[in-house]
């Protein structure tokens, strides 16, 4: 790639303005932006700029934009020297810029870029006559029809360093010149015949139609009873290979103890009662009190107790379910004695309370 440098002080103009018209259209351009984003009208201005000066960009013209739109120097300097649509320094009256991109490179670009070294001379140097002047840029676009080349706002596809020539002398003289592909190639079709999408059963339908037609002939299409289509084949392998039931898939494992309802502890020598008053001598509950680290320590009052439910299968009590009616005789829950946890005494209790408030080690059975 050429390097992106300004010309030389000898070859810059001394100042820069934009004509009337071209004033005018610039401030058409940056009121398209609201207050405050002038300069995203950067690039459109410059443009405008090198096209008045004949095809290249001065630093004059660069330092001109960044005042118009309120921006440093050096800002519109880098974008200036970013792009190569910009030139920086002055070009032929065409100016042709060659693509050195992967796919023009394997399809001829070097040829190219050699057969106008040899023509021009080097690139970013104006022929004698000020006819022409090369660059070569990244991709302009047209991989399709690589190799390439733009000339002035034209692009010139399918080239050959003999078509280049041939164009080049054609320009020079005046003469008319065909844009685009220079080996009559429309768009980006194929470069020899066209063999693909030839098939006219692609377009009218007829395709379509046959697929349809085997679908039916396969019974793939649902018909309410084809004795001939995947449902028949689907039962037969059924009967073939049958499936072992599984009852309980998908289904949660019911357990016994968990179904049927819980008993409070009985009196000593009364056998406990279900909630009809019917006797269950196989479902009595023994009360197991509660030892290890986990009562140590831990504040006990004379406020009723209830254990947590654990296990059933190892003895122990379980939680009355929701809506069990309570034993006949049992102390209501407003009876004197009972509380409502108001008066729970907080964590760091003196000794005195302690003591006032020592219990049993284990909890006590519901009455």
């Amino acid at each position: 790639m050429a390097n992106r440098r300004l010309a030389p002080v000898s070859e810059q103009p001394e100042s820069f303005a934009f004509t009337p018209e071209n004033a005018e259209w610039a401030k058409g351009q940056i009121a398209k932006y609201p207050e405050g984003r002038q300069a995203s009208a950067v690039i459109p201005l410059l443009w405008k700029a090198q096209e008045q000066n004949g095809g290249w960009l001065p630093q004059k013209a660069i330092e001109a934009v960044a005042d118009q739109l309120g921006m440093p120097h050096i800002r519109v300097l880098e974008v200036a020297t970013f792009y190569t649509m910009f030139a920086l320094e002055p070009v032929g009256r065409y100016w042709i810029q060659v693509c050195g991109t992967a796919p023009c490179d394997v399809c001829g670009a070097r040829e190219l870029k050699k057969y106008l070294h040899e023509r021009l001379g080097p690139s970013g140097h104006v022929s004698p006559d000020g006819n022409f002047s090369w660059l070569e840029v990244e991709c302009l676009g047209a991989c399709c029809n690589a190799p390439m080349a733009q000339i002035n706002h034209d692009y010139f596809e399918d080239l050959t360093p003999e078509s280049l020539g041939k164009l080049m002398d054609d320009l020079a003289a005046g003469r008319p010149v065909k844009v685009g592909s220079q080996i009559g190639r429309t768009s980006s079709e194929p470069k020899d015949a066209v063999s693909t999408l030839q098939d006219e059963t692609l377009f009218d339908g007829s395709r379509v139609g046959a697929w349809r037609k085997r679908f039916e002939e396969e019974g793939l299409k649902e018909t309410g009873a084809d004795a001939t289509g995947e449902k028949a084949r689907t039962d037969a392998s059924a009967a073939e290979n049958p499936k072992a039931a599984r009852p309980d898939a998908g289904r949660a494992t019911e357990s016994k103890a968990a179904a049927a309802p819980a008993q409070a502890q009985a009196p000593a020598g009364v056998e406990p009662k279900s909630d009809k008053g019917e006797v269950t001598p196989d479902r009595t509950t023994v009360a197991v009190p509660r030892t290890g680290p986990e009562t140590v320590g831990a504040p006990q009052s004379g406020r009723s107790y209830t254990m947590t439910p654990v296990k059933p299968e190892e003895g122990r009590p379980v939680a009355a379910p929701k809506g069990t009616t309570p034993e006949a005789g049992a102390e209501p829950a407003t009876a004197a004695g009972k509380t409502d946890g108001s008066q729970a005494k907080p964590i760091g209790l003196t000794n005195a309370d302690k003591a006032a408030d020592k219990g049993p080690p284990g909890p006590k059975a519901k009455p």
